[in-house]
């Protein structure tokens, strides 16, 4: 299990009710990080940021994002508008 980096687990813990949120980090550290396909270590944080950011605190919505991710990740980057910028994710703000 990939260890999150506390931007990640700052956005769970403001976007999910603390009854979800151990779900949410199993969830985003065990697929959806470095697992994906084509993806590269260093896309991890902005692959689970970009997942948070399209579910919008509701865990169906995360579910929905996270089987985008491991079609293509690069259409969740989309999805969350962070495609353009690889910092999108760093100032982004839920």
């Amino acid at each position: 299990m990939e260890e999150l980096t506390p931007l990640v687990r700052g956005h769970i813990r403001r976007l999910f009710r603390a009854g979800e949120q151990d779900e949410v980090v199993r969830l985003l550290a065990e697929i959806c990080g470095p697992g994906l396909p084509g993806a590269s270590r260093g896309v991890s944080a902005r692959v689970q940021c970009a997942a948070l950011k399209v579910s919008a605190g509701r865990m169906d919505r995360l579910y929905d994002a996270i089987a985008l991710a491991q079609t293509d990740w690069r259409d969740l980057l989309v999805a969350a508008g962070f495609a353009h910028d690889v910092n999108a994710h760093l100032n982004w703000r839920d």
